[in-house]
């Protein structure tokens, strides 16, 4: 941001947790009060930053997983002849999100909390 501005800046999308980072603004005269808000405001950024990454990071890793289990039992390779990926319809898909899901609830109601 530039040095002249009073507000909080928010950048493009991170590309392992697809949240947006906020660059908050420092008023020269910042209270301690403030600075406790601003601090308490990075650190719950900083919690879902990680948390997002590494959900999406294990997402991304069943996926895959479950979409290879799935073409090696019909036989099928992760490329097609033309070496297009090889993909699986939606019924099969929503098994897999839902398990994921599933699988995730406890931690999904954790991190809610």
């Amino acid at each position: 941001p530039p040095a002249h501005s009073r507000n909080d800046w928010i950048g493009p999308p991170d590309k392992h947790s697809n949240l947006r980072p906020v660059i908050f603004y420092v008023p020269p005269e910042e209270s301690p009060l403030e600075r406790r808000l601003r601090e308490a405001r990075q650190e719950a950024q900083a919690c879902d930053q990680h948390f997002w990454a590494q959900h999406n990071r294990t997402f991304r890793q069943e996926k895959e997983e479950f979409i290879y289990s799935r073409l090696k039992a019909k036989g099928l390779e992760m490329r097609d002849e033309t070496g297009q990926k090889a993909t699986l319809n939606a019924e099969e898909m929503a098994d897999f999100y839902k398990d994921f899901l599933s699988k995730n609830f406890r931690k999904h109601m954790q991190y809610n909390r």
